[in-house]
């Protein structure tokens, strides 16, 4: 039971810091705040999932593939920001 909150803390977390990344996105049209923004509403979406699997585990590799993508989205969002940096 107290799983399931802290689960759904974390989730409204991740949206929210989401929603926050992508208000900085429509001030600056900066493609490194959109990333950021889809990562952290990914994250937000895949932990509200877990919730509904048949035996909710955070081991299991659906879960996983899907926090590989969001964290390579903020990877790939810093090396390109880095990039534009040197040019």
């Amino acid at each position: 039971m107290i799983e399931s909150f802290l689960v759904g803390v974390i989730a409204t977390a991740s949206v929210t810091a989401g929603l926050f990344f992508l208000k900085f996105w429509k001030e600056t049209r900066d493609s490194f705040f959109l990333s950021f923004a889809a990562s952290f509403i990914i994250e937000g979406f895949n932990r509200v999932s877990i919730l509904f699997l048949p035996r909710p585990n955070e081991g299991s590799a659906s879960v996983y593939l899907i926090r590989l993508i969001a964290y390579l989205l903020i990877l790939v969002a810093i090396i390109k920001k880095n990039y534009e940096r040197r040019d």
